[in-house]
Parts: C-alpha cells; structure tokens; sequence
C-alpha cells in the first residue's frame, strides 16, 4: 500500500436532498480528506467502471439506491467477487441491507418502532390514530404513506412495512466512526426533520444508540442511528443507516467537524492496512 492510498470517493454532488446539501458536505470531506489520500470524486453510477483503479471506494452522499438500484446491484456484486475495498463494508445489516432489520428487532424485543411486514401480524402493533406504510426499499421517504386502521384491511402487503404511527416529542441521531461516538444532533419541531441542533446524550442515550452499533457488527465505517424520543420519555429507533448516512457537519462547532474528520481518516487508514 502506497503512503498516500487513492480513494474513488463516491458521491452524488447534485442530488436535490430536502433540507440537505450534500454537495457542500462532499467538498468540504475531501478538501480536509485530500491531506492523507488522493482522492477521485464520481457520481454512482460511474463506482463500477472506475472502482478497481484504487485502494478502496468510500460511498459517501450517493443518494437512494432506489433510483438505480439495478446499478447498484452490478456495483456490489463485482465488488465483492472481485475483492474490492468499499467503505463502508458491504457487510452493514443496516438500511446497507434493506429494511429486514427493523423486523428482525421488532421480533427480538429491541426498543425500535414496532414493524410488521404481514396482516396477520397487525395485531402485535400498539393501537395508533395511523399507520405508517413504507417501501422495504425506501428511502429519504420515498413512497412513505399514512393510513388509517380502516384503510389496513385493503393494503396491498407486497414489499412494504407497517409502523404505527408515533407522536413523539423530537429525533435525534447519533454518529459513530468505526465503534467511536462523535456527536449528536436533533431535530427538536418534529415537522421539521432537518432542522437540527447540537444535542448532549446522557449516559442511557448512548448505551442505546451504541447497542444497535454494536448488533450491526461493522468493524470500519460511519454509522448514523436515528431515533425518536416517544411521549412516555423512551428512545426507539427509527433507522440505522450504515449505507450513505448524511453527517451535517455544517452544523456541528469547528472542533467537532475536526476531529470527525480525523477519526475518519484514521479510520480509513485501519481499514485499508
């Protein structure tokens, strides 16, 4: 491996993400990241012809896989016959993986929202004034759609899940590099998603974000948990994204965006010893 190891930084600059720019955050990574790497910026769909001229791919804003997911595919299948080095690994059980994961939880008892994927099972969900019905495959809200119980007995069950409906006080995400927290924000108008402010976790904010970290097994890569505070006071996950998880990093103070980057270079530097 060279000093300076070249990364084919995947991200998709002008994607029209609401309430986000990730073409600002992009520019401002691999300015900070171009100090240890050399470093190639392509859109998504140009990661499969490009990917094995480098050291390692890192897919950073690529936008929903939902709208290209038959180049995705392609992209992830190659890299993994052929060996080569994406960060985050591809082995996520996260959103990296589709939704199966909130089921999974939901069966083993995890304090995420209750999913179900089956009529049968809508009787294990909480009574709710509505239902969340969402793509498997979604995201960034795409296809997301609230309905009331009544409307539940005629649903077209293929390929979505059900969720009831939460009014709960404010998200927040919290942000790991590898297995290492770095900080948290939240949203605290829960009709404004984007709108975040720093937030300080407690002890238990952390156990519980840091648990689903630790489920998801990821030895390198950046990981954002999002969750929801219910009106009885509890956190529940909402998401783990593990894929393409967007960082904010406009909105946190000059001394944490430093050493988020420092942690993601050192992190990209285990991972590709």
């Amino acid at each position: 491996m060279p000093d300076r190891p070249s990364l084919l930084y995947v991200t998709d600059l002008a994607y029209p993400a609401r309430g986000r720019r990730y073409g600002d955050e992009d520019v401002l990574l691999t300015s900070r990241l171009r100090e240890w790497f050399d470093l190639a910026l392509c859109h998504p769909l140009d990661a499969l012809a490009l990917m094995e001229r480098f050291d390692a791919v890192v897919v950073r804003n690529s936008g929903p896989v939902l709208h290209y997911r038959e180049e995705y595919a392609r992209f992830r299948a190659r890299a993994l016959a052929d060996g080569v080095r994406v960060y985050n690994p591809l082995t996520g059980r996260g959103d990296m993986a589709g939704k199966q994961y909130l089921l999974d939880l939901t069966e083993a008892g995890e304090p995420v929202i209750p999913t179900v994927d089956r009529p049968q099972d809508l009787p294990r969900l909480p009574a709710a004034d509505a239902y969340a019905v969402k793509p498997k495959e979604g995201a960034d809200s795409i296809g997301l759609r609230f309905l009331p119980r009544a409307e539940l007995d005629g649903l077209d069950w293929g390929g979505v899940l059900v969720q009831p409906r939460i009014d709960f006080r404010y998200e927040v995400s919290f942000y790991f590099v590898d297995d290492a927290f770095q900080y948290a924000l939240y949203a605290p108008d829960p009709a404004r998603r984007w709108v975040l402010e720093p937030y300080e976790p407690g002890a238990a904010d952390l156990a519980f974000a840091r648990r689903f970290v630790d489920w998801n097994t990821l030895d390198h890569g950046i990981q954002r948990v999002d969750a929801c505070r219910a009106p009885d006071g509890r956190l529940l996950m909402v998401e783990l994204e593990d894929l393409n998880p967007y960082l904010s990093l406009d909105l946190v103070p000059e001394a944490t965006r430093e050493r988020f980057v420092r942690a993601m270079a050192d992190s990209l530097h285990r991972f590709l010893a």
